[in-house]
């Protein structure tokens, strides 16, 4: 199961889930992708819109720092 990292952290609404949803189609279905992310919009719309398109969040974590981290198991229909 390849494991992919992207880190979102500098990007804003709405290009956070344009590079979330870009990675997400380059991958293989039940492969997992780690979304560093930082701010209220992102760690509110990123789970919502992923699983909207059907992908798995299996968590999100906060980091301490200000950062996020939400993992995603990739589905594709």
């Amino acid at each position: 199961m390849p494991h992919a990292v992207i880190d979102i952290t500098s990007q804003v609404c709405p290009m956070t889930w344009v590079r979330v949803k870009l990675k997400l189609e380059s991958l293989d279905t039940g492969d997992t992708l780690e979304v560093l992310l930082k701010g209220d919009e992102p760690l509110r719309n990123l789970p919502r819109n992923a699983a909207d398109d059907g992908h798995v969040v299996k968590s999100l974590d906060t980091l301490g720092d200000g950062t996020s981290k939400l993992v995603l198991e990739v589905r594709h229909g």
